[in-house]
């Protein structure tokens, strides 16, 4: 806006158009120009319509009304008419003229070419709004290819600017989730975003849950907001282009070729100029409408009996067999909705494939209508792992209670098996039940010939007691070709993602990324299974590559698995965002960690599928703890006492994590004194991998006590940053300036800057203590380098003993910036995600730490 105004004071161009697609805001823009320069210019407006595209000179009637009907044709008298018209307004006041087109795209050649003299005679000043297709008439286009006038181009949101607005409009935080839903739903459309923002807030699907915006079911479709923008669009269009974009919105994606036959070539034509809808090159084409949400909400508007009527159109010029995929889906569901009978298979097919895209509303829907007795138990499996991706887990259970023995000989049966034992343990009962439940009513043998069903939830109970090596065995078995009976490739995958988690924690990572990158070679076979192998399998190599400390590996098949299944975010981002965040506590970024682990708990809270919940809730309190919310840690904590469900492997660090961050909480000695029983546990001995990380927890926590045993646990732990820990406990020990020196550099130049943190600050203490003050202050410099780059300027603990005089944490240094910009406490709190309580704790602990008594004396009293 200021830059088209800029444009329009001073002269620069006679003329600006705006050029957006539908719902972009170039209506909304024109508008506010106008608005802005209605003091200093006369305003007139020019509603172009379809109605009028056919009328020459008919939108300009409300300036030529004095012409006689002869004259009102001829170009030269409306011309003059124009003028005589302006010269009129600014004898009034002297103004120039600001004259603002809407939809000039509707504009008939001979006004076009009117308004082009206009602006070349500099008569007026033209602002004008328009759609890139079908663009602009010539004879305006041709003053833009002169330069006589400016063009502004108008472009759906990206996703930044998306969570900018969310970041406005919401009072708290919009999780990188929700940002993502919102911002796919709605294209980057504002006048959709509005809509489904507030249709969404209104039906309680966006939901704040402790200060984080939650996305609680599927955004819906059937909201007032987006039924007016429906509405509205629909009054602008003629009867043909209403039915067409009807027919799409109910078949689509439906064949081009099908849409012409009923509506005509050039109806498709101008629909696909006006970007309404898209298509989708292929054998057939096939066409869509331009967004998904839309499409739902013109689908609302259709009666039943009207969409039996369009359907029967449809089905006269439609060939079934070349539909496919999403079309096919489609086809089913529209069928059932008008009350058609759909054959079973063909019921199966389409359930099947909406639980391939993740519909779980629609496959739960149309797996029920099945009743054809040989297909009733899949189809009773489909709905169970559709309510399970809702985090439904008792609904769940009890499907797959009655359907996974009838399945025992289906190829899917392995899969089920392993679902119902999922939603089992979501809904607090042990493997052990299940496990005897399994015995009970399938008939299973003892000894070396195992059924399937007896191999499976053996291998799942040496997963939860993590015992490699008969894993290792069990998986040797599989890879000399014993047969598996029914289990065939899904027990090889179960058992080699499992002892890839195993050796990650009895600290041989290197061996268990190579069997987890074996496993995931190994998917292609199970796509479209029942059960989640594909994210079992990343959870797995993600684990391998965090205990090898290789973090850039570990990001990276984190985004490239998003960028990939965009459908199951809804699903599965919870899990990836516990990921994410237990790789940045692992690296040291605690803030960031906070920033993501937040709303990754309130995602696992509403749907766990890898049964993370209770692990996350541990990892939450401790970076709470460790940032000093207290009020979130305590929350967090009970959240994990409350966390019946979770995955036995994850127990042991979680546990640990859990009592490092009582001990920040309390520093009463008795977080401390669990992190030492537990050290000395079976458990803890058996897995050097997971040992030597609590050991890391321990000395990170001040007890420098641990440091001969990381050096022998490191030794026998493969992986960079069992190397990197070993280098530094070494150096540390020595308690040579110089060795700590240069192995803080090393580890700094690894990319393991916060154990380069801890070597800065070792060596700066006995650089000290020696009397080289000039090079212990350089040491601190460096260590100060290193709270930046991970985010903490200044960070308290006994490690630090080298520290700036008036040291601020980071908390403390964030809640002084905002203030000193002028937010009040209350606004602060909603920024940090903390109570107002805690700002004004901070706040006052800053004033005694700066010596100050006000916020006016704050900025003054900043260490520089």
């Amino acid at each position: 806006m200021d830059r088209i105004c800029n444009m329009l004071r001073n002269g620069t161009h006679q003329a600006v158009f705006i050029m957006a697609g539908p719902g972009i805001g170039k209506s909304a823009v024109t508008d506010a120009v106008t608005e802005r320069l209605a003091g200093s210019m006369n305003m007139l407006r020019i509603h172009a319509s379809s109605a009028l595209a056919g009328v020459p000179f008919g939108v300009l009637t409300p300036y030529t009304g004095e012409l006689t009907a002869e004259e009102s044709v001829s170009p030269v008298s409306v011309l003059r008419s124009m003028w005589s018209y302006f010269e009129k307004l600014k004898a009034g006041n002297g103004a120039a003229v600001l004259l603002a087109v809407d939809d000039a795209h509707h504009l008939d050649d001979a006004s076009a070419g009117v308004l082009a003299e206009v602006i070349s005679a500099g008569w007026a000043t033209v602002v004008a709004a328009a759609r890139p297709r079908p663009g602009l008439p010539q004879a305006l286009d041709q003053l833009w290819y002169d330069g006589l006038a400016e063009r502004v181009d108008l472009r759906p949101l990206n996703r930044e600017q998306i969570e900018e607005v969310l970041a406005h409009v919401l009072d708290g935080t919009a999780p990188g989730a929700t940002v993502d839903a919102i911002w796919h739903a709605s294209g980057g459309n504002p006048r959709i975003l509005d809509a489904v923002l507030h249709d969404s807030a209104e039906s309680g699907v966006l939901a704040k849950r402790n200060g984080i915006w939650m996305l609680v079911d599927s955004l819906p479709a059937d909201g007032a907001r987006l039924a007016a923008v429906v509405a509205k669009d629909h009054l602008r269009r003629g009867p043909e282009e209403q039915e067409a974009l009807k027919l799409i919105a109910l078949a689509g994606p439906v064949g081009r070729k099908v849409i012409e036959d009923i509506s005509g070539a050039a109806v498709v034509r101008s629909l696909l100029d006006q970007q309404m809808i898209v298509e989708t090159p292929g054998i057939p084409a096939e066409l869509s409408i331009w967004n998904a949400l839309f499409a739902g909400a013109i689908r609302n508007t259709v009666s039943v009996s009207r969409s039996l009527q369009l359907l029967e159109k449809v089905q006269a010029h439609q060939d079934p067999t070349l539909l496919q995929g999403e079309g096919r889906l489609r086809a089913v569901e529209w069928a059932l909705e008008c009350g058609v009978r759909v054959g079973d298979d063909e019921m199966m097919a389409a359930a099947k494939e909406a639980l391939r895209r993740f519909r779980n509303r629609s496959a739960r829907s149309i797996a029920a209508r099945i009743h054809a007795p040989a297909l009733v138990p899949l189809a009773q499996a489909i709905q169970a792992r559709a309510l399970y991706n809702e985090g439904a887990y008792p609904e769940a259970a009890a499907l797959l209670d009655g359907c996974w023995l009838p399945l025992a000989q289906d190829p899917q049966g392995p899969a089920v098996l392993l679902l119902r034992v999922s939603a089992h343990q979501a809904v607090g009962h042990s493997l052990g039940v299940v496990a005897e439940d399994v015995e009970k009513h399938g008939g299973l043998s003892s000894g070396d010939d195992r059924s399937w069903q007896e191999e499976l939830v053996h291998l799942l109970q040496l997963g939860a007691a993590v015992d490699f090596q008969a894993l290792d065995r069990a998986v040797d078995v599989m890879r000399k070709g014993r047969p598996a009976g029914a289990g065939g490739e899904p027990l090889r995958a179960l058992a080699e993602g499992l002892l890839a988690h195993a050796l990650a924690s009895a600290g041989r990572p290197v061996q268990g990324l190579k069997v987890a990158l074996l496993a995931a070679s190994e998917l292609p076979p199970l796509e479209g299974s029942l059960y989640f192998f594909p994210e079992f399998v990343l959870g797995r190599l993600v684990s391998d590559y965090l205990a090898m400390g290789e973090w850039e590996s570990a990001e990276r098949e984190i985004n490239h698995y998003a960028a990939g299944h965009a459908p199951g975010a809804a699903t599965f981002n919870g899990s990836l965002q516990l990921l994410h965040g237990y790789s940045l506590l692992r690296q040291g970024r605690m803030e960031r960690a906070y920033q993501v682990l937040l709303p990754s708990v309130e995602a696992l809270r509403l749907n766990d599928p890898l049964q993370l919940y209770r692990f996350g809730t541990a990892l939450g309190f401790y970076a709470a703890a460790r940032l000093g919310d207290a009020e979130q840690a305590k929350r967090l904590e009970q959240d994990h006492k409350d966390a019946y469900a979770g995955w036995p492997a994850h127990d042991l660090l979680a546990e640990a994590y859990v009592a490092a961050a009582a001990e920040y909480l309390a520093r009463d000695g008795k977080g401390m004194a669990a992190l030492q029983t537990l050290m000395t546990t079976t458990e803890a001995s058996a897995r050097t991998g997971n040992l030597l990380e609590v050991l890391a927890i321990c000395w990170d926590l001040g007890d420098p006590s641990v440091v001969p045993m990381v050096q022998t646990a490191a030794r026998g732990v493969e992986g960079r940053w069992a190397e990197a820990l070993l280098a530094l406990a070494t150096a540390w020990e020595k308690a040579d300036g110089d060795s700590l020196m240069a192995t803080a550099a090393s580890l700094e130049e690894a990319g393991f800057v916060n154990l380069a943190r801890e070597a800065y600050a070792r060596a700066s203490t006995v650089l000290e203590q020696a009397g080289e003050r000039r090079r212990s202050r350089q040491a601190v410099a460096l260590r100060e380098k290193c709270d930046h780059e991970l985010g903490e300027r200044f960070r308290e603990g006994r490690f630090i003993a080298a520290a700036p005089t008036v040291r601020l944490t980071r908390r403390e240094q964030d809640i002084v910036e905002l203030a000193v910009q002028g937010l009040t406490d209350r606004e602060i709190a909603q920024r940090l995600m903390v109570s107002v309580r805690t700002v004004e704790g901070h706040l006052y602990r800053t004033y005694v730490k700066l010596g100050v008594r006000s916020r006016d004396e704050l900025e003054s009293a900043l260490p520089k």
